[in-house]
C-alpha cells in the first residue's frame, strides 16, 4: 500500500470512529481531504513511452484513423464505433457488435485514462496501447482487416500520405506507424476534473453529504478501495468477483493460476455514471445493482477473490456509495470529429 493510501485509511478510520460515536459531521471532511490528496492527486502530465513519444501530428493522425470506418475490412466499423466519446468512450451496449453485425463475447471497455494502466482489455491480453490498437483491427470478429490491405488502402489516399509524412517523416505508412498514431491519440483520452477532485482539494460544497458518507464507506465497510484505488480508482489487476457466467477471463491466458480463473480487470471508476451497463458481460444494469452484487449477490467458487465477502450494507449505505460514484463523473468538452481524407483529394 502506498503512503498516500495509508493516510487515507487512517483518516477514514478516524471519521468512522467519530460516526460510530454519533459526532461525525461534514465539517470534518477537510481532514480527509488533506490526508487523501496524495493518494487521489491527478497527475500533472500524460506518460508517453520513449519509443512512441508524443507529437501533435501523431495525435491528429491517430484521431483521424480512430474515427475512420475505412480502417475496418468492410469499411463500416471505426474504432469510435465501439468507443464513442459521447458514451464515455464505450458503446452503451450490453455486448459489443463486430464484423457482419455479429455479437462479440464481451462488452466494449472504456478507453478513459489508459495511458496509466497496463495490461489492457478485460483479460489483459495486450501489453500496451500499441498492441491494443492493432488487436481489434485485425481480429476477424471485430474489424476484420489485414494490415497489408490497410496499409495499401491508406497509401492510396493523398490526404493520409500527407498526414503520415507529417507525423512520421521518412517512415511512411506501416503497421508500426498506424498503431503508434492510434496509441498516441488514445493516451490523450483523459477524464476531466470531477466534483470529487474539487472536494478532495477542500471545496466542501462540491459533493453532497450522502456522497461524503459514501466516500467513507468506499474506503471502509464497503471494501471498494481494496481494488478501486488511486486517482483512477483501479488497481489494474484481475479478480473473480463472482459473476455467474462461464467466461474464464484472465484464466484463458494464465490457465495454471487458480485465482485468475473467471478473473477480469478492475475497471476504473472515473465517469462510471455514463458507462452503464456494467461488468465484462454487461449483465448488471445500474450502479445500485452493482452494489447489490457486491453486498451479497456473488457466486462463491474456488477462484473467488479473497476481497469479495458479504458486506452487510443497508439500502441507505448502498445509496450513499452510489452517490459517491456519481461524484467521480466529469463534464468533458465535446470531442472534435476530424475531416476524413477523401479519394478525390490531390
Amino acid at each position: 500500500m502506498s503512503s498516500g493510501s495509508s493516510l487515507v485509511g487512517v483518516a477514514v478510520a478516524a471519521l468512522l470512529a467519530l460516526a460510530g460515536l454519533g459526532i461525525y459531521h461534514s465539517s470534518a471532511m477537510p481532514d480527509i481531504g488533506a490526508s487523501a490528496k496524495a493518494a487521489y492527486q491527478r497527475p500533472a502530465s500524460i506518460p508517453f513511452p520513449a519509443d512512441d513519444p508524443y507529437s501533435g501530428a501523431k495525435t491528429e493522425l491517430g484521431r483521424t484513423l480512430f474515427f475512420d470506418p475505412r480502417v475496418s475490412g468492410a469499411g463500416n466499423i471505426a474504432c469510435a464505433t465501439c468507443h464513442n466519446p459521447g458514451l464515455a468512450w464505450g458503446d452503451g451496449l450490453t455486448i459489443a457488435i463486430g464484423a457482419g453485425g455479429r455479437q462479440l463475447e464481451r462488452r466494449s471497455p472504456t478507453l478513459l485514462n489508459l495511458a496509466w494502466g497496463t495490461p489492457l482489455m478485460w483479460d489483459g491480453r495486450f501489453e500496451d496501447l500499441e498492441h491494443q490498437a492493432a488487436g481489434p483491427v485485425v481480429a476477424p470478429g471485430e474489424m476484420n482487416q489485414t494490415m497489408p490491405k490497410l496499409v495499401a488502402k491508406l497509401g492510396a489516399l493523398p490526404g493520409y500520405r500527407r498526414l503520415f509524412d507529417s507525423a512520421f517523416p521518412n517512415e511512411g505508412i506501416s503497421e508500426k506507424t498506424i498503431t503508434q498514431a492510434i496509441a498516441t491519440f488514445e493516451r490523450g483520452i483523459v477524464s476531466g476534473r470531477a466534483p470529487f477532485d474539487r472536494w478532495i482539494e477542500g471545496d466542501e460544497s462540491a459533493i453532497s453529504e450522502s456522497a461524503e458518507r459514501g466516500f467513507m464507506l468506499f474506503n471502509g465497510k464497503g471494501r471498494c478501495a481494496q481494488c478501486h484505488s488511486g486517482w483512477r480508482f483501479t488497481d489494474d489487476s484481475f479478480h473473480d468477483i463472482g459473476l455467474p457466467d462461464q467466461d474464464l477471463g484472465r484464466g484463458r491466458i494464465r490457465s495454471k493460476v487458480p485465482l485468475l480463473q473467471h478473473a477480469f480487470k478492475t475497471p476504473g471508476l472515473r465517469n462510471v455514471a455514463e458507462r452503464a451497463p456494467y461488468m465484462h458481460d454487461g449483465s448488471v444494469p445500474t450502479l445500485i445493482a452493482v452494489m447489490r452484487h457486491y453486498n451479497d449477490g456473488f457466486v462463491s467458487r474456488p477462484s473467488l477473490s479473497p476481497e469479495i465477502k458479504p458486506l452487510h450494507l443497508s439500502d441507505a449505505e448502498m445509496d450513499d456509495l452510489v452517490r459517491f460514484m456519481l461524484a467521480l463523473t466529469s463534464k468533458d468538452a465535446p470531442v472534435a470529429i476530424p475531416a476524413l481524407p477523401s479519394q478525390e483529394e490531390k
